[in-house]
């Protein structure tokens, strides 16, 4: 931020403009201030005194305190009073004031400049003694515990006592003299825990208060606000000094909070709280139970109506909702400030739409109004904010994991997926609690509300499960110790069995114990419609979706998406029936490709071979043809068991996204991944050997376990697997090809317009991407010539290595598109691991300021996003038309959609409940960088 020679600004010294320099309310109250509305007068201190002082170890600026005095001055002559003057003294209030609202993050006093005389003075000129020691013990209150640190609730403990004693039943009931002993209490109190009297001089007390909304910029509450909100921790806090009205001088007066329109529906109705005979902190912090607005109208209808004229000019001229804070002293209103108001995701878009309707903002903006976790919360189920910090507040909060998938849930607790399914029958609301998931948990996962695991991170087997289908999901909670088999969980010092009830956020990973109430979204309403609506149109991103399965293609495109972006055909050789012919296809796979290279191997040998030599080489030719004629054959049987089932997967897919482009990745993951554990083998064969029961079985057992140690890497994440599985095996990719292009023409026969594309995973050399291609190409021809049918198609990769995108532009030769696998592009690139990293090193990473973002959550634009940015240029260099593409969980994320946008990408893709999430933030990216270069 540039430095200004300027420390402090007048209210009619500013405007709205000045966010950064004066913070939202300091802005706002000059800005209220030059429209004429009745704001008292004051002064910011600038957010650059609160940096200055925190650099410089917590010392006030050099001059800060004139300048104050000087300021002090100017408002002692508006308001005809004087600053610490016994007779008739001017008191202030003096608030926090950051660009972003962080509704009581930080501190505020009220009431400052009384003293044992002052307030004596005070209650002479208002003829109101009661009022006046009110005020001065709400401002002793406040001070000893912003400003001298100390706990608030003693002092609510010293008044709960002294309305006992008088038989008060509410604040108010306090007469003048018992509010006199309450304030000798309170000093005492002060006396003995610090040592010191309660300060007399009054510019002691606000400089000390200035200090003290400084320090608070840096509080815990503060911090972990900003953390959450991702509000940078370098902008500081203005302070604003304002002069002093009463709402609690009698019935006459009072003190709301107003809100332009109907912050939780979006209603277009004034509607807010009010207290009669109050302050400001009775109603924001809850001291008081206030009442509706409709009081105020009725008890004083010339301020309601005009509140509601100056509501109604502050939403024209912000063009906003506003939420507003006033005070009424013997019945003259005055304005305290306003800001955009907090909004519930309904109220958003409705008050979005409806403005658009009264040409108050444009689309564009509508689009602006509503961010992306408001439209991903009208997806999924979610907790009131009151009813999860009530919970929390009663200590029900078990731990913290890492929030996988959004949504709340809430249920009885089930650690076996089969006893899930049969809860389920029963009618039973489940939270499926495991240590980790496997594909064979789905039918449980699907039968259950939440998931809870202790491993895993963003890119674990149940992350991206829950996220495709939409089940609310928090993974990587180490704090719990998680025993499937005797179906406990521990969290500390408590033990949870199957049946209890627990409540999971998928949002922000927190676990609580028993049932919170959850809210249920209905359908999108037409209003968020709309928004998407018009964010398609803004847009130049395409949004597709990651889908395995007919039935997430049809949900995602009912959700906006245009195309498929990721297939993953591994997730279809895990299911049930399929799974003991995909392991005995992988049993046979070593022996038949190896042994058809070692007779290729051969051959080639023969035809070079001098005619003395070839009688010997014949033989060995037809020895090894002989003994891959058995393991040939099994192969070739499981991949012929396969392909019908391939062909049916892929015709369900192509036909659901029928006009759209669907993009199959070959298979990916390394092959044991499908094979039983070697270490569950072990463990059978030893016992097998032990009790020497069932020799076949040991016999069959044993040769199983050979094989898997054949298969099983030191390091299968960087082994055979991606496109390398492919070239050992082409085979398996052979089938897979087919099976799309059987699929393909055969619904193109039937009229269907199909429009596949096959995804190469895990290229990083020229050679790689040439052989694969060409298998794909030669397969294509000839399944086209045998059914008599052409179908237009695309080849291409997914970038997943660094390697891939330094030689982009190799690649693109025979690439006709790329896709970013950003989840195994992170991984590579950081040297993390994706299944382990977010459940150990990273949370602390984050902690200390080394991460600023989970890297497998929003995508690292810095390290990562260069090698992106690398490969779309060199690509596009080979090949202009290129298309180049997203399809790892970054997709759906909206900061990672903007970077996207940035890159000039054609597409992302997301599992299908990010869909609506990525249209409106790829619109937003749009709108951001046109208001950028009109700032610029």
């Amino acid at each position: 931020m540039k430095t200004t020679t300027k420390s402090i600004y007048l209210f009619e010294e500013g405007n709205a403009g000045m966010k950064d320099l004066l913070g939202g309310k300091g802005a706002n109250l000059a800005e209220m201030t030059r429209l004429g509305f009745p704001v008292p007068p004051g002064f910011t201190i600038t957010t650059e005194m609160c940096n200055e002082y925190s650099k410089s170890g917590e010392k006030m600026p050099v001059g800060l305190e004139d300048e104050i005095r000087n300021a002090m001055k100017h408002l002692e002559e508006e308001m005809g009073k004087k600053f610490g003057d016994p007779a008739n003294p001017l008191l202030v209030s003096v608030r926090s004031g950051a660009k972003f609202s962080m509704p009581g993050m930080m501190d505020t006093i009220l009431n400052l400049g009384l003293n044992s005389k002052t307030v004596e003075g005070l209650a002479k000129r208002t003829n109101n003694p009661r009022f006046a020691y009110d005020a001065y013990r709400r401002f002793i209150q406040m001070f000893s515990d912003v400003v001298l640190g100390l706990e608030k609730k003693n002092f609510e403990e010293m008044m709960s006592e002294k309305k006992k004693n008088t038989g008060a039943k509410i604040d108010s009931e306090l007469s003048a003299d018992s509010l006199k002993d309450l304030i000798s209490e309170y000093k005492a109190y002060v006396k003995d825990h610090t040592g010191e009297e309660f300060p007399e001089d009054v510019y002691v007390q606000l400089f000390k208060s200035v200090e003290a909304v400084f320090k608070s910029w840096n509080n815990p509450r503060a911090i972990v606000y900003r953390k959450k909100e991702h509000i940078p921790d370098d902008l500081g806090t203005a302070v604003n000094v304002q002069s002093m009205v009463f709402g609690n001088t009698g019935e006459k007066s009072g003190t709301g909070v107003a809100f332009t329109r109907n912050a939780s529906t979006g209603e277009n109705v004034l509607t807010g709280d009010f207290l009669f005979n109050a302050q400001g902190e009775d109603v924001v912090a809850g001291i008081r139970t206030p009442l509706e607005l409709s009081a105020l109208k009725d008890a004083a209808p010339e301020i309601y109506n005009q509140l509601q004229d100056i509501a109604n000019k502050l939403e024209r001229h912000y063009k906003d909702l506003q939420d507003m804070e006033f005070t009424v002293e013997e019945g003259k209103l005055y304005m305290l400030q306003t800001r955009n108001a907090k909004r519930t995701a309904q109220a958003a878009i409705k008050a979005a739409t409806d403005m658009v309707d009264e040409s108050l903002i444009d689309t564009e903006t509508a689009v602006m109004r509503v961010t992306p976790a408001q439209i991903d919360q009208l997806l999924h189920p979610y907790y009131k904010p009151e009813d999860k910090d009530k919970a929390i507040a009663d200590g029900r909060l078990l731990a913290k994991g890492i929030p996988a998938s959004p949504g709340a849930a809430a249920g009885t607790v089930v650690f076996d997926s089969d006893e899930a399914v049969r809860l389920k029958e029963e009618g039973k609301d489940l939270v499926l609690v495991r240590p980790e998931t496997t594909p064979d948990d789905a039918q449980g996962m699907l039968a259950s509300k939440g998931i809870l695991t202790s491993t895993g991170g963003p890119t674990s087997h149940a992350a991206l499960v829950a996220r495709g289908w939409g089940i609310p999901c928090v993974v990587g909670c180490e704090a719990l110790y998680i025993d499937p088999e005797k179906k406990i969980f521990k969290a500390g010092d408590r033990t949870f069995k199957e049946g209890d009830s627990i409540s999971i956020d998928g949002s922000t990973g927190e676990v609580i114990e028993g049932l919170v109430p959850l809210v249920y979204p209905t359908d999108m309403p037409k209003e968020a419609q709309r928004i998407l609506g018009w964010a398609d149109k803004i847009r130049k991103l395409g949004v597709y979706t990651n889908a395995d399965n007919p039935r997430d293609a049809a949900r995602a495109r009912a959700l906006g998406a245009h195309g498929i972006g990721l297939c993953r055909t591994e997730h279809m050789f895990m299911e049930r029936e399929r799974l003991p012919i995909v392991q005995q296809m992988i049993l046979s796979a070593g022996d038949a490709e190896g042994g058809k290279r070692a007779v290729e191997r051969i051959r080639e040998t023969l035809a070079a071979a001098k005619e003395a030599q070839k009688a010997g080489i014949q033989a060995r030719l037809e020895d090894a043809e002989k003994k891959l004629e058995k393991p040939w054959k099994e192969y070739r049987e499981t991949l012929d068991k396969l392909l019908p089932f391939q062909r049916e997967d892929f015709r369900g897919i192509l036909k659901a996204m029928e006009g759209l482009w669907v993009i199959i990745r070959l298979l990916d993951p390394p092959l044991h991944e499908f094979l039983p554990s070697y270490e569950d083998l072990l463990v059978e064969v030893t016992k097998l050997e032990i009790t020497g029961e069932n020799p076949k079985l040991l016999k069959e057992k044993e040769e199983l376990l050979e094989k898997v140690k054949a298969l099983k890497e030191f390091n299968p994440m960087l082994g055979l697997r991606v496109c390398r599985l492919g070239i050992v095996y082409p085979e398996i990719y052979r089938m897979q090809v087919r099976a799309i292009f059987e699929a393909a023409c055969d619904l193109k026969k039937d009229g269907v317009d199909v429009k596949p594309e096959v995804m190469i995973p895990g290229v990083g050399t020229e050679n790689e991407m040439k052989f694969t291609r060409e298998m794909v190409d030669s397969v294509a021809k000839k399944v086209m010539e045998e059914k008599g049918i052409q179908v237009v198609y695309k080849v291409g990769t997914m970038v997943e290595l660094p390697r891939a995108c330094t030689v982009a532009g190799d690649l693109a030769k025979f690439a006709q598109f790329f896709s970013f696998g950003t989840n195994d592009l992170t991984q590579t690139t950081f040297g993390y691991s994706r299944d382990d990293a977010s459940g150990s090193f990273i949370p602390v990473y984050l902690e200390k300021g080394i991460l600023q973002q989970e890297p497998f959550q929003v995508l690292d634009r810095v390290g990562v996003g260069r090698l992106m940015k690398m490969a779309v240029k060199e690509g596009r260099a080979t090949d202009p038309k290129l298309e180049v593409g997203i399809c790892g969980e970054h997709g759906g994320e909206p900061s990672s959609v903007e970077f996207c946008h940035h890159l000039g990408l054609n597409y992302v893709s997301c599992s299908p409940y990010r869909v609506p999430i990525a249209r409106l933030a790829a619109a937003q990216a749009v709108v951001r960088e046109k208001s950028d270069y009109s700032n610029k």
